[in-house]
């Protein structure tokens, strides 16, 4: 259900990521379970499964798990700005972490350029080996 907390196996489910990942990017603090159950158990919201999804995205990729934890604090100080509070982030901050944000985007962009190609050369031959494997073939 939306909204209700949930153990990690639900987690677990829900984004596709082993108990082992999800507790090593705990004790590497990329996540932080935001509540835990009467017995201590750590319990996950819809925005930890979110965050544990930016993580899951960003390691297919080749990201590092530093380069993954300056994407989530710039996104999570971006979240946190609120205008006309104390929380309010300068324009110059603010300015900073935008920034920090596209060029993230815009290496995933040039990183899925580069796995296209990757894939594109591994089709081409997977069709040479059936090609050559077809020259062969006896009935």
């Amino acid at each position: 259900m939306a909204g209700e907390p949930m153990q990690i196996g639900e987690v677990a489910a829900r984004t596709e990521l082993s108990l082992r990942s999800i507790r090593q990017y705990e004790d590497c603090g990329l996540i932080v379970p935001s509540a835990s159950s009467p017995g201590g158990f750590p319990l996950y919201t819809d925005a930890d499964v979110d965050r544990l999804m930016v993580i899951r995205r960003m390691r297919p990729l080749g990201f590092t798990l530093d380069e993954t934890r300056d994407l989530l604090t710039a996104m999570d100080r971006l979240t946190a700005d609120r205008p006309g509070t104390p929380e309010e982030l300068s324009p110059e901050i603010r300015s900073t972490l935008l920034a920090r944000v596209h060029a993230y985007e815009r290496a995933t962009a040039d990183r899925i350029t580069t796995l296209r190609t990757q894939l594109t050369r591994a089709e081409e031959f997977a069709a040479s080996l059936r090609s050559r494997l077809g020259e062969h073939a006896t009935v």
